[in-house]
Formats: structure tokens, C-alpha cells, sequence
């Protein structure tokens, strides 16, 4: 006869609401990456737009863009290998992404409608992800307390 914990799997701390909102904004990204370069080049056409800004605004987008790869890859290998450090690293790329948004929706040389649309939905998605990263740290931190 086996024991009450047998055939039974170990609490599994991870969270598939986490998962679909790590591919959420990772596919969202790359829509929000193109349409905010094709806008950058229609203003930089459009508007009397300083070669400076135009050149500051598209290396800030290709930051923005590297540093959601390490959002994206350190979120899912935190996610999946329930590992503290790359949850922290996710916490840490998520301030800096929300910091280069806010750049995207306030600070940019020429702001258009449909930058704060598009900024605004990319911060709530990393409002979204930066809450249940920090759930699912506190739930391995709990479990480190456990054990």
C-alpha cells in the first residue's frame, strides 16, 4: 500500500496565467516594435523632426527591443525552472522596459495618438507581468522558507 503522498506530483509553483502573459506581451512587442518604428519614420518625414531625435528615439527602440528578449527569455526561464535569480533578473528588465514605455509615451520629441495608445497598452501589459512575477517570487520564496 503506498503512502498518502504517493503518485501524487510536488506543488508545482508555477502559474500558467504567468506563461500566457510572458507570450501576451512578447507578441505584442513585436507589434508594438514595427508600428512605433514605421511612426519614428512618419514623423521624421512628416514633421520637422531633428536628425539627433530621430537617431536617439530609434536606438532607444532597439534598446527597448533587446531588453525585452532578456524579459521575455529570464521571465520564461524563471517561470519554468522556478529559479529566483531569473526572476529577479525578470523584475529588474521589467522596471527598465517600463522606464524606455514611459520614454515612448511622455518624453519622445513628437508625440502622437497613437504612441500613447500604443505605449499605454505596453505598460499595462508590463503592469500585468510585473505583478504576477512578483507572486510567483513570493511564492518561491515561501517555498525556500518551507524546505
Amino acid at each position: 500500500m503506498a503512502g498518502p503522498g504517493a503518485g501524487r506530483l510536488a506543488n508545482p509553483l508555477s502559474s500558467v496565467s504567468f506563461q500566457l502573459l510572458l507570450n501576451l506581451t512578447t507578441v505584442y512587442f513585436v507589434f508594438y516594435f514595427f508600428l512605433t518604428l514605421g511612426v519614428i519614420i512618419r514623423k521624421s518625414l512628416l514633421l520637422p523632426y531633428p536628425t539627433d531625435a530621430v537617431a536617439c528615439d530609434v536606438c532607444l527602440l532597439f534598446l527597448l527591443a533587446i531588453l525585452e528578449f532578456l524579459h521575455f527569455y529570464s521571465g520564461v526561464r524563471g517561470h519554468l525552472m522556478e529559479s529566483k535569480g531569473f526572476t529577479l533578473t525578470h523584475l529588474i528588465s521589467t522596471a527598465t522596459t517600463v522606464f524606455l514605455a514611459l520614454y515612448f509615451l511622455l518624453w519622445q520629441t513628437y508625440v502622437w495618438r497613437v504612441d500613447v495608445v500604443l505605449s499605454g497598452v505596453l505598460l499595462f501589459v508590463y503592469g500585468l507581468d510585473g505583478v504576477l512575477a512578483i507572486i510567483t517570487s513570493k511564492r518561491l520564496a515561501s517555498l525556500n522558507n518551507i524546505v
